[in-house]
């Protein structure tokens, strides 16, 4: 049974938080289209799919890589892995934890400001914690059973293949909130034309570059 902690905005930075019961893993289908493209599903693949495959499949040869094993390598750039934490989170390290004792490559995003909450909701659709993604498959919640099937259907290795030089990359806010350089706001301000207001609020909200809104 998966569990996940719940985040709400509440006034101002405050954050509460909520564990919470979820749904029992389902099967997961590997599904080759026509076009050559692989996806993950727990749903029953259509006639027209060229191949399936329900389970896990094996890792290739361990060949020496630049940073990762070759095999390794691939595996992580056809299907990333993310992870989305918060803090005092107890699924959140029970996921953490999984992918290090794996030794799965994977990057993490952490979810603490009511920005990054609702970064999180137009995400995942929820501001449930952790939430995961596997290429472009998501998991919410924490379910050991569902995040290792949907890890093996991938193609990552049961055991760690690591190199012992290897780092994790430090966890980076969902929405990183950046400073306006001083220097930039005076070129700014001094380029502003006669009778425009300086003190205007910049542009916010969706944009055709930015359709979702989000700021970084």
């Amino acid at each position: 049974m998966s569990n996940s902690h719940t985040l709400r905005p509440w006034s101002m930075a405050l954050l509460l938080g909520l564990c919470a019961g979820a749904a029992l893993a389902q099967p997961v289908y590997r599904v080759v289209g026509p076009d050559g493209k692989v996806t993950f599903s727990d749903r029953a693949p259509s006639s027209n799919a060229a191949a399936v495959t329900s389970g896990s499949t094996s890792a290739g040869a361990n060949n020496a890589g630049s940073s990762l094993p070759f095999a390794l390598q691939q595996i992580a750039n056809r299907f990333p892995v993310t992870l989305y934490t918060g803090n005092d989170c107890a699924p959140c390290a029970s996921a953490r934890n999984l992918l290090v004792q794996r030794g799965v490559p994977f990057s993490e995003r952490t979810v603490s400001s009511n920005e990054d909450i609702a970064a999180l909701q137009r995400l995942s659709g929820s501001a449930s914690l952790p939430f995961g993604t596997i290429g472009s498959q998501q998991l919410r919640g924490f379910s050991d059973a569902e995040w290792t099937q949907f890890l093996d259907a991938a193609g990552y290795p049961k055991q760690s293949q690591l190199p012992s030089s290897y780092r994790r990359p430090a966890p980076a806010p969902l929405v990183t909130v950046q400073s306006l350089d001083p220097t930039r706001a005076t070129r700014n301000q001094e380029s502003t034309p006669t009778g425009a207001d300086a003190n205007a609020p910049l542009p916010s909200g969706p944009t055709p570059s930015n359709p979702a809104g989000i700021r970084f």
